[in-house]
């Protein structure tokens, strides 16, 4: 006889463990102690998105748990291991690609025993259980976390949505303010579902809800707005066409919250529930009203922070731009240049606050005389709109000094001099000077594209990376000097900067960079999160060897990914390559004598038809070469004339002011000689007179009767540039003719 409250045998069959649990609205998982999954019930299916899977090929790191959550799937397996039970919330991309987030509590599996032989997961999708108040914490948690990892609107904005949509929300749309308009910045609709044209406004759109709208109350009264059914109330439609489309997909319910920080209105967040899913309650409560007001407010400080961060990134950007050479480089005879400049990426994710992107890393290609070219990489020690500033200071100088064609030691011992004066002056409390000058590492050479001779000097900087036929190695360089600003006082800069000279081979390529290159964030392995350690040099140049027949454009872009990790400093890149045919010159020595000026003519017009510049241009550059020749033959003529010792046999002659030796000065001004050097390039001919006078010529005004004094007012006038450098025996005059014009 059975008792009251008994169960029959099949009312006892379907109450076994298994059969609750397959009719239970929550996931349970069960996993050993290596987290390998042994069971899951169906509602665990729906959830993580792998109906029809099989539990025996799964583990808890493939349910779908977001990558980044992994250390925290790893935190939660060795607390409950260790006896503990653990709370909390995960990311999780399910089969068909959406998010949800799911609230999971974790106690250990104990054997008879009583030692800990796996774990137990009961699992639901937050915000849909009775538990909200929990769940808002945890899903609070979740989007503060996510949000603080964002320095751009457009990517918090997003992250915003796709952590609402379809969690928490059907449709949601963003708009922020921008002047006096109100513009779209979010559309997102759940299932990847677009609304039809001329409905409800796209990005970009301006937005304008008419007075009387619930988005326009809360706008104006600067709260958060619930409509609970929208079947129950009516508002005037922003558009006919989104009316219609609003009751084509059945919208439901709405919140509307404000993005207010600072006592300032930014702009409003709109999210929808409509019929386009089926959800346990399709309508919004007070409860959701006072949870997205909640969200608003994290939103509107990550919005915030992020246009402060984009003014001032926009700012320093602008600011370094200006002082960075000007795009497109100019065309050079016998290089090929590209050239890179990245800024590093922001630190505010790595503890160590929003830090101003770019820094004091700066390249420049200086055109000098006669087609030499001067190149030069740099980096200033620290970053941000101080570094930046101390940058230009620098370039602007070393490009001042580069003009007077001195050698790269004397430029380089110059610009060492300069660094001490841009640093601010600072005294301590007894008035002694402890200014610090900026830390600047710096290389500075000079090539000449037709002897391919390269003369550099070094100032503590990385050195460049030569490539030669496939291999790839550090240009050698036996002096490498201190940087500049930290030389000691009394040191001369002679013992400290060295200059050297290298010959290119045809085709060889050059890659100057700052250490911004190598210096990475190392990339951290996926399941460990532990930082992966590598050679980055050894990397750039197997990367490199391999690309070393590409462009000099596709070599920069594959040295910039060539190392793994994230740009942890400002990064410029110079890449440069030697020419593969030589280029045409010519080169003569003339006796200093009138008599040669004519046979520098010549000879200059026999090289320019010979090169075939146009009849006009070579006139025109023979009538300089008569001048600056002229002008050589004429001072050569009236150097002063070096003291000899002067033997005489026989007895003393009478003292004379005018007497002279016979053929004395013949024979002096026989030994002085001129060099014309004359080159073509693709779109202009230098001309160079090389001389042993060390006086540099100057332009003077020449007066109505004078017979010279005009020559280099006819070069200034006529020639594109023009000017003189000391050399190692006396001055070198050049200057430069367009061949296509002036």
């Amino acid at each position: 006889m059975r008792r009251w409250g008994d169960l029959s045998q099949d009312a006892d069959d379907h109450l076994s463990a298994g059969s609750v649990l397959d009719h239970a609205e929550m996931a349970v998982v069960v996993t050993d102690r290596f987290s390998n999954v042994l069971y899951w019930n169906p509602f665990a299916e729906q959830l993580f998105g792998r109906v029809g899977a099989s539990p025996a090929k799964e583990s808890l790191h493939t349910l779908g748990i977001s990558e980044k959550d992994h250390p925290l799937a790893a935190e939660l397996a060795k607390h409950v291991l260790r006896g503990n039970v653990w709370e909390g919330t995960f990311d999780v991309t399910r089969g068909d690609g959406s998010t949800i987030y799911v609230r999971a509590q974790a106690v250990p599996l104990r054997h008879p025993s009583g030692s800990v032989s796996g774990i137990v997961i009961t699992a639901r999708e937050a915000m849909r259980s009775n538990e909200r108040e929990k769940d808002r914490f945890g899903l609070l948690e979740r989007i503060g976390e996510r949000l603080a990892g964002s320095l751009y609107v457009e990517e918090t904005l997003n992250r915003v949505a796709d952590m609402l949509v379809p969690q928490f929300a059907d449709h949601c749309f963003i708009e922020l303010n921008e002047g006096d308009r109100l513009v779209r910045k979010v559309s997102t609709h759940v299932n990847g579902w677009t609304p039809p044209p001329d409905t409800w406004r796209p990005v970009g759109a301006e937005i304008r809800y008419p007075l009387g709208h619930y988005a326009e109350s809360a706008l104006r009264r600067q709260e958060t707005i619930l409509v609970e059914d929208f079947s129950q109330v009516s508002y005037p439609a922003p558009s006919e066409g989104a009316a219609r489309l609003c009751g084509e997909i059945g919208m439901t319910s709405a919140i509307v919250a404000p993005l207010c920080v600072r006592g300032e209105t930014l702009g409003l967040m709109y999210l929808g529930l409509s019929n386009l899913t089926s959800r346990r309650s399709p309508h919004y409560d007070t409860f959701d009203r006072d949870f997205v007001g909640a969200i608003a407010t994290r939103v509107a400080l990550a919005v915030d922070n992020a246009l402060l961060f984009e003014e001032e990134r926009h700012t320093a950007e602008s600011f370094q731009k200006h002082l960075l050479p000007r795009q497109p480089l100019p065309s050079l005879d016998g290089l090929e240049i590209a050239v890179r400049y990245y800024p590093a990426a922001p630190l505010a994710s790595h503890g160590q606050g929003i830090q101003t992107q770019v820094g004091g890393d700066w390249y420049d290609v200086i055109p000098l005389s006669a087609g030499r070219v001067g190149i030069v990489i740099g980096d200033v020690e620290g970053r941000g709109a101080k570094a930046a500033a101390v940058m230009g200071q620098l370039r602007a100088a070393l490009r001042a000094f580069a003009q007077d064609d001195k050698p790269p030691a004397d430029i380089l011992a110059r610009l060492d001099e300069w660094t001490r004066i841009v640093a601010a002056p600072e005294r301590d409390d007894f008035g002694a000077d402890i200014t610090n000058p900026p830390i600047v590492t710096c290389q500075y050479m000079v090539y000449d594209a037709w002897s391919r001779q390269l003369s550099f000097a070094n100032a503590g900087h990385a050195p460049p990376l030569l490539i030669v036929d496939g291999e790839v190695r550090d240009l050698d360089i036996t002096e490498v000097g201190q940087p500049l600003g930290v030389r000691a006082k009394g040191m001369h800069a002679d013992l400290v900067y060295k200059e050297e000279t290298r010959v290119l081979p045809p085709g060889a390529t050059l890659l100057l960079y700052t250490d911004g290159l190598v210096d990475r964030r190392p990339p951290r392995d996926s399941a460990t999160g532990v930082p992966v350690d590598d050679e980055a040099l050894d990397i750039l140049r197997e990367k490199l060897a391999k690309a070393s027949g590409e462009s000099v454009e596709r070599i920069a872009d594959l040295a910039t990914v060539a190392v793994p990790g994230e740009i942890d400093d400002d990064m410029a890149i110079l890449v440069v390559r030697s020419a593969g045919t030589e280029l045409q010159s010519q080169e003569r020595t003339f006796p200093a004598q009138p008599i040669m000026v004519s046979e520098a003519r010549r000879m200059a017009s026999e090289a320019f038809a010979g090169w075939q510049v146009p009849e006009e241009r070579a006139e025109l550059a023979c009538l300089l070469v008569s001048e600056v020749v002229t002008n050589v033959v004429l001072h050569a003529a009236s150097a002063s004339v070096p003291r000899r010792e002067l033997v005489l046999d026989g007895p003393p002659l009478p003292f004379d002011e005018s007497w002279d030796v016979p053929g004395f000065e013949e024979e002096i001004a026989g030994d002085k000689e001129f060099t014309l050097r004359l080159r073509r390039g693709a779109e202009s001919v230098w001309v160079e007179v090389f001389d042993q006078d060390l006086r540099l010529p100057r332009i003077r005004s020449a007066g109505e009767n004078d017979e010279g004094g005009r020559g280099l007012y006819l070069v200034d006038q006529l020639a594109r540039r023009w000017g003189s450098r000391p050399t190692r025996e006396g001055k070198a005059v050049w200057f430069e003719i367009p061949i296509g014009g002036r």
